[in-house]
């Protein structure tokens, strides 16, 4: 048999199905399965983004191809909504429409780097990225986030690492797998350290409409000549409840989209074309419905602190947007053998911290977005009662 590609052949298989492959066993008696392991939506899409999914699906004006950049109207829709949000102005000409946010990392990636050189991720990282980055042929260092600065990275190791001369430094806010927000002035500061040592800040802000506030995330497209050193990356999925519909996108200067278009031109040629149409009329007419969103988003949080406040032994180390960072009391134990009892005995999904980066065997990710207030509150006497 000939060989296969060996930067894809030693990677681990996709954590999520064989996760769920674990909660296959669970026999039911503890109650219904609570699942956390994937950032999913917990509640359905708005009653009019089906039906301008359903008008645009059955038309036949969109079974064609699109622009390779994504849908004009979409394009114009979502920097409209950007120029809103953080007080700038920028146009359809800072946007590319993707298929889901991992495709809109991978684009960014192969367009700034390539194989022998590297990027800078934050450990604990979203393991997509760096499974990526891996099957390209690109370089990974980490920055270590430690608990006891709330699972943000210290300046001065961000700057060790760019002294190493990475391409790009790429950043989770909120983050995945921790919850941690990125405070504007630590995102101002990571900005200049990347301009200084002439590398890209890539910015994943899929979980952006679920910080707490109505105050901009931060000024980044305020300094000058920001289109020369920032992209933004984001996802549709969550804050629509359409993951199955695989619309993300990258924001930067016009010269970064002209490159991201030659990558996607040789991955898929365009993003889905019936769900951009309907997003583009969902984005400016369902803020109210996503301000609401937010605030049940924010009662789930609330839900998760009560129950960890009954459980002494197990902490609460990060949480906010969709994920809780959990560590549990069974010290020196490989995190993938407590998910996985978890899973199969007491029917709660989530992922083993060992998912996410070397040293993160005390925790576990909770999606807890996932969930109620009311089924989050059933894993008080699960956890309590849970022994390995």
């Amino acid at each position: 048999m000939p060989a296969f590609n060996p930067l894809v052949a030693r990677l681990s298989p996709p954590p999520i199905p064989s996760v769920l492959a674990w909660a296959q066993a669970y026999d039911g008696s503890r109650g219904p399965k609570i699942d956390l392991s994937q950032a999913v939506p917990g509640y359905p899409p708005h009653p009019d983004m089906l039906t301008w999914l359903s008008e645009a699906a059955g038309s036949a004006a969109y079974t064609g191809y699109g622009a390779i950049e994504g849908e004009d109207a979409l394009r114009q829709a979502y920097a409209a909504h950007v120029s809103g949000l953080y007080g700038v102005d920028v146009t359809a000409a800072n946007v590319h429409i993707t298929s889901g946010a991992n495709q809109a990392f991978l684009c960014a990636a192969m367009a700034v780097a390539g194989p022998g050189d590297a990027i800078a991720l934050t450990r604990p990282f979203y393991f997509n990225m760096e499974t990526t980055l891996a099957m390209l042929g690109i370089g990974v260092k980490t920055v270590a986030c430690r608990q006891e600065n709330g699972f943000l990275p210290d300046s001065a190791d961000v700057e060790a690492v760019l002294q190493s001369g990475v391409k790009a430094f790429a950043v989770v806010s909120p983050n995945n797998p921790t919850g941690a927000v990125y405070p504007a002035d630590l995102l101002a500061e990571i900005f200049a350290l990347c301009r200084k040592h002439d590398a890209w800040l890539i910015l994943d802000e899929t979980y952006r409409d679920f910080i707490d506030g109505e105050a901009a995330p931060h000024g980044l497209m305020s300094v000058e000549d920001w289109q020369e050193g920032l992209i933004l990356t984001y996802s549709f999925s969550k804050s629509y409840c359409i993951p199955g519909h695989r619309l993300g996108a990258v924001m930067g200067g016009p010269a970064l989209v002209d490159q991201v278009a030659k990558v996607m031109d040789n991955l898929q040629i365009c993003a889905p074309r019936a769900a951009q149409a309907a997003l583009a009329k969902a984005i400016p007419a369902l803020a109210d419905w996503r301000r609401a969103n937010k605030a049940e988003i924010s009662l789930r949080v609330e839900a998760l602190k009560m129950v960890m406040q009954a459980l002494p032994d197990w902490s609460l180390d990060a949480i906010g947007a969709y994920f809780a960072y959990i560590r549990h009391p069974f010290t020196g134990q490989p995190s993938e053998c407590v998910a996985e009892k978890l899973a199969r005995e007491a029917g709660i999904v989530c992922l083993p911290g060992i998912y996410f980066g070397e040293g993160q065997d005390n925790h576990l990710r909770f999606a807890f977005a996932n969930a109620d207030a009311q089924t989050i509150g059933l894993l008080t006497e699960r956890l309590k009662d849970f022994r390995l």
